[in-house]
């Protein structure tokens, strides 16, 4: 009672007025569940579905305006937190989850102390007083790693939705605030966090066979039809804090396979960087003498950190897999061992992973101009249409799939490989595995452009036309798996 009293006190009149006009709302809309039958029930579904793609199980995960908890009970938490400022819903919750914790508190003054993987506003940001406060509640209990997944009605089903309710087939909504994408945007920088990408959920929100189907996993993914969706989903991630002072060590993973002629060059260019490196090689199936060059150039250089490993396997997705478990360092990175991405370039791609700039730093040689026989027409015209529709299926900018200088943390590799069974083993190269495992794992992907080089050793192992078909096999994987889900 004394902190009622309190918040009475330090809360201006009309937010006092707003927020308990919500809270008696929610009250009442709680207590009239069990007998309600609208529509929504599909809607509901359809959303738990999109998030339990973005969330992977075993995480810590608060929600806030958790309702009566099925979201989150959904996701299959490690820990499990819902917030919500009304009573009933809080009771609701607890009954039907009772092994997750839910806490009767407001948004805006959550109390809590401990960090979070996971931080979820569904159906919240369009109902707060004051959003800006709330996220910065939301920067206060998120760590480097948190993802913040919201999604809000857009304004264009304003009126529609408003009609359902008068024909009691959705619950009725106080006026609401209808934040843009863009609004949302700029609250969120106003307070330290960054969006990593949004996009549209939902044409049609009522149970009706194939329909559905069709609607909200095909059509609301094509212009212009994601203009007229339901809600609008985003994830954000906190902003970096430059004030960590430890410096990573960093693998650096070199898949070779007639490579010989550039062993020495690579022993010799790669540079240190952070705490220390280690140039991991994996060598695959050489018809020349690749693997007996590696040893003895690594044991001449014995001031060098360096792993020599066979793969067993086939193909350079395999050896890049075997390297990165292999590995010791905090960052992994790929260097392709016909040395095209120059190794001198190397300490870019760890500033822009350390200063945060992204999660996953993907090399791209279609920016500046190139060497001129560092690649044929057709392989750079295929580069450029796959790196437009991989931008879109992805829903971030990737300007390159095929480049193969690639780096990311190993804690977030270690991630994307617990989960690699939603996609399977599917990818000879290497580089949709980890483009797609980094998609599904809400990391933020950044373009890093690079100047691309002529050989001076060996011919390139690409096929292109029959590499060309298996990528457009790829496209249609993505899509099933990624796009339309």
């Amino acid at each position: 009672m004394d902190s009622e009293i309190k918040a009475k006190q330090t809360v201006d009149k009309p937010e006092y007025l707003y927020r308990e006009a919500r809270r008696a709302h929610n009250d009442a809309t709680a207590r009239g569940l069990d007998g309600w039958k609208g529509a929504g029930g599909y809607y509901h579904r359809r959303i738990h579905d999109v998030f339990k793609f973005l969330v992977a199980p075993e995480q810590k995960i608060l929600e806030l305006g958790c309702g009566q908890g099925d979201l989150i009970a959904a996701l299959k938490p490690s820990l499990g937190i819902g917030l919500d400022f009304s009573t009933e819903m809080i009771r609701r919750a607890s009954t039907r989850h009772p092994d997750l914790h839910f806490i009767e508190a407001d948004a805006m003054n959550i109390g809590l102390e401990m960090k979070f993987d996971v931080i979820i506003l569904s159906d919240l940001l369009n109902d707060l007083w004051d959003v800006q406060a709330v996220f910065r509640e939301v920067r206060r209990l998120s760590h480097p790693r948190t993802r913040i997944i919201m999604n809000v009605y857009s304004r264009m089903w304003e009126i529609p939705l408003g009609l359902a309710e008068k024909l009691h087939l959705a619950k009725p909504n106080l006026y609401q605030n209808w934040l843009t994408i863009d609004d949302i945007t700029n609250l969120l920088h106003l307070e330290n966090l960054e969006p990593i990408r949004s996009w549209q959920e939902i044409l049609w929100p009522v149970t009706t066979p194939l329909l559905n189907e069709f609607f909200n996993k095909f059509l609301v993914k094509l212009w212009p039809f994601h203009e007229l969706a339901l809600t609008n989903m985003m994830i954000a991630r906190p902003q970096p804090d430059h004030t960590e002072n430890k410096k990573p060590v960093v693998s650096v993973i070199v898949p070779a396979r007639n490579e010989s002629g550039n062993i020495s060059n690579i022993i010799r260019r790669v540079p240190e960087m952070g705490a220390g490196t280690e140039i991991v090689f994996v060598e695959g199936n050489s018809t020349d003498d690749t693997y007996e060059v590696i040893r003895r150039e690594v044991a001449g250089h014995p001031e060098r950190r360096c792993q020599v490993w066979q793969q067993t396997g086939k193909g350079k997705g395999d050896a890049v897999r075997l390297g990165f478990s292999k590995a010791e360092g905090d960052i992994l990175m790929i260097l392709d061992a016909d040395l095209t991405v120059p190794p001198e370039d190397l300490p870019r791609f760890y500033d822009a992973l350390v200063q945060g700039k992204g999660d996953f730093i993907n090399g791209v040689r279609l920016v500046y101009p190139m060497e001129k026989q560092a690649m044929r027409f057709f392989n750079l015209l295929g580069n450029k249409f796959f790196s437009l529709t991989f931008s879109w299926l992805l829903g971030q900018p990737v300007k390159d799939t095929l480049c193969g200088t690639k780096v990311l943390r190993t804690s977030d590799y270690e991630l994307i490989a617990r989960n690699r069974n939603y996609f399977g083993n599917f990818d000879p190269f290497g580089d949709f595995d980890l483009l797609f495992g980094a998609t599904k794992q809400t990391l933020k992907i950044v373009d890093l452009p690079i100047r691309y080089r002529e050989r001076t050793y060996g011919t390139t192992n690409i096929q292109r036309w029959r590499h060309g078909w298996l990528l457009l096999k790829m496209v249609a994987f993505a899509a099933s798996r990624i796009k339309f889900i």
